[in-house]
């Protein structure tokens, strides 16, 4: 199933194929292609070269370490997400090892890694579904994350289902069209809120 964005100017094509499924095939994901992805997040760009994330990964092949993850979910997305082969916690270190001072861009780092890991994943045949809903407390308590660290995201990880597999609901929002706001609101030049002549072509 494919879910072509319907871009208003020209795009790489693994970006106009990425989008976030729901329904995820019972197939075991290469361990060595969870290595390229993760390879691709270390070599993302950060502030400082900080490289302020980390990663912990639980695959189905280990019950124990997947059932801990999902445990962390909300229940709206252990309803899906417990078909996905892989489940990946992303973690901000929220400080500057270089000295001490907080660093303000740290979530900002971490969301470049994993969009070169969801990237690199697309590249191999694999898709990415990131989710906001999990409990924040708990995987801190689970996982012993220690203070100065922030839970940002879980991520489903595998390769494509029939979406016909998923209840109604969320067949329906697997199905429906995907949208993006147009550029010119939020692209701005002059002041906030005008509109960038670039994003009309009027620009020199």
């Amino acid at each position: 199933m494919q879910k072509l964005a319907e871009t208003t100017h020209e795009i790489h094509g693994l970006l106009r194929e990425r989008w976030s499924p729901r329904a995820f095939a019972d197939r075991v994901v290469e361990p060595d292609k969870l290595r390229s992805l993760l390879e691709a997040a270390r070599w993302a760009p950060s502030s400082y070269n900080e490289q302020p994330w980390s990663f912990i990964v639980a695959t189905k092949g280990h019950a124990g370490e997947y059932e801990r993850l999902l445990s962390c979910l909300v229940e709206g997305n252990v309803r899906w997400a417990q078909h996905a082969p892989v489940l990946m916690l992303s973690v901000a270190r929220l400080a500057f090892e270089r000295n001490r001072k907080p660093n303000r861009h740290a979530f900002h780092d971490v969301g470049l890694a994993v969009e070169n890991l969801v990237i690199q994943g697309m590249a191999l045949g694999l898709f990415v579904h990131q989710m906001a809903g999990f409990h924040v407390d708990r995987a801190r308590e689970v996982y012993g994350i220690p203070e100065g660290y922030e839970p940002v995201a879980v991520m489903a990880i595998g390769y494509l289902d029939d979406p016909g597999r998923l209840p109604d609901d969320l067949r329906e929002r697997e199905l429906a069209p995907r949208t993006r706001k147009p550029l010119d609101s939020f692209v701005f030049s002059g002041q906030w809120g005008q509109p960038s002549p670039l994003v009309h072509g009027k620009a020199r």
